[in-house]
């Protein structure tokens, strides 16, 4: 494909969303192509993902939907920041942070394994993001290399949360979707698990091939790798510091009532050590106040949008009536941080664009519902029930109480109960000897498979 698209009604991109001019394509993901996007007056670059709406299922593109309500109630200095959202008929448009580093899997390829410094500096980041994901209910459930970008400085970027999944307090998720290598037992097994949990094996994984420059479970065969992962027995490297040894096993541990929670591992002795290391950089602290909605006509139709989106909140009239509850809950909590994410970042027409007459069908920007004029009254008035801060830590807790990684291309496939895919990994197993990655040179790729072939294997 050229480095700048055509007409849409060639079946082509526009050369321009908005105002940002198409250049060359950064990367390809499971819905789109990803392209850099240059600002036509101040030289911003973003990266633009491109989803094709006529070629995905209504499963996958609710997924996209999905992903961009989590992405406006995520913001964290080491998560990709989404800035804007264009559409036609026939594309979306996700205009994202861009970042130059590449991603985590290739600066590993290349340096073949990282010092338990370096790798812990990449680790507390991916935890410190992770975290404050966990605190506002959000599973990623897709954690890998590649999956994890670089700035220009080296600082981690957690990216793709199209299998992210919003986690109402108690609740257990059913779909089994990640990717084989870093997916935890009870996911494998086709089991309700603990998102919060399924993350943190993920981790443990990936700190595991960050130290060692492989993976700690990997054949060949599928079945195999699958056999290895339940029953969670691999090899420890010698050079790893003890430690760091201790914390890879609580957290690659099979029985997730034992597996390590992010609490516990921000409180580990090989986790705080380096004093002088650098932390991860935190959110601005913010405070979000919880109105009272005393009808529906008070509910913004553009945060009640976003919240259908996040897949748990379908049922609109015991949505409603949980906003318009009286009593503090989850339901009020995400709204109120997603409508202040509008407010402070509203969405309005673009103004002062070139003409752009050649193109019959220009991506369009969404933006924001006109409430006030909608429903010809004000907003409702800040009756203050309850305040939530986000902390440094990055939580969102109330004043009063809290509320309840083939260095030839290869990537590591993604599963998941829409569209599922699987492939032998990148990454080498450490068996009696540990093959650094840069000595791989690409594995077969194994074909695309639905979640119950996927479960067929177990």
């Amino acid at each position: 494909m050229s480095s700048t698209g055509r007409d849409t009604n060639s079946g082509h991109f526009a050369n321009y969303v908005g105002p940002y001019r198409l250049e060359k394509t950064l990367g390809k993901g499971q819905t789109g192509l990803v392209k850099l996007g240059i600002h036509c007056v101040t030289g911003q670059k973003v990266a633009i993902k491109i989803v094709n709406r006529e070629k995905l299922s209504e499963s996958v593109l609710m997924k996209v939907e999905r992903e961009i309500a989590i992405l406006k109630l995520i913001e964290h200095p080491h998560v990709l920041k989404l800035h804007d959202v264009y559409e036609n008929k026939k594309y979306l448009y996700l205009v994202l942070e861009h970042v130059s580093g590449g991603e985590l899997f290739d600066y590993l390829v290349k340096k073949g394994r990282l010092t338990p410094k370096e790798a812990r500096k990449f680790f507390r980041q991916i935890i410190s993001a992770l975290d404050f994901c966990h605190s506002h209910s959000i599973c990623h459930r897709d954690l890998k290399p590649e999956n994890l970008l670089l700035d220009e400085k080296n600082n981690i970027r957690i990216a793709d949360f199209g299998m992210a999944s919003l986690q109402v307090g108690e609740s257990l998720l059913e779909t089994s979707c990640g990717s084989p290598h870093y997916a935890c037992p009870e996911v494998i097994r086709g089991e309700k698990y603990d998102g919060r949990k399924a993350d943190a094996w993920s981790c443990g994984v990936i700190l595991f091939a960050l130290l060692v420059g492989a993976l700690p479970f990997d054949d060949d065969n599928l079945r195999n790798l699958l056999e290895k992962v339940k029953l969670g027995v691999f090899h420890m490297p010698h050079f790893i510091p003890p430690d760091c040894q201790n914390l890879l096993r609580g957290m690659i541990e099979v029985d997730a009532g034992k597996r390590l929670t992010l609490e516990q591992i921000q409180k580990h002795t090989w986790y705080l050590a380096g004093k002088n290391e650098p932390e991860p950089e935190q959110p601005v602290p913010r405070k979000v106040v919880i109105r009272t909605l005393s009808s529906p006509d008070d509910i913004d139709p553009d945060v009640l949008e976003s919240m259908h989106s996040l897949g748990c909140f379908r049922d609109k009239d015991k949505l409603t009536k949980d906003l318009l509850a009286e009593d503090d809950n989850q339901e009020k909590m995400i709204y109120f941080l997603l409508l202040d994410r509008k407010e402070r970042y509203p969405s309005h027409e673009d103004q002062n664009l070139p003409p752009r007459n050649e193109i019959a069908d220009p991506p369009r920007k969404r933006v924001d519902s006109p409430m006030l004029s909608r429903h010809a009254k004000r907003r409702p008035e800040r009756k203050s029930m309850e305040v939530l801060t986000v902390t440094e830590g990055g939580s969102p807790v109330p004043v009063r109480r809290a509320i309840d990684m083939a260095t030839h291309g290869q990537r590591s496939r993604s599963i998941s109960g829409a569209s599922s895919g699987l492939s032998t990994s990148p990454l080498s197993s450490p068996r009696v000897s540990v093959h650094p990655l840069s000595a791989l040179t690409g594995f077969p790729q194994c074909s695309w498979v639905c979640c119950h072939a996927f479960h067929a294997h177990i």
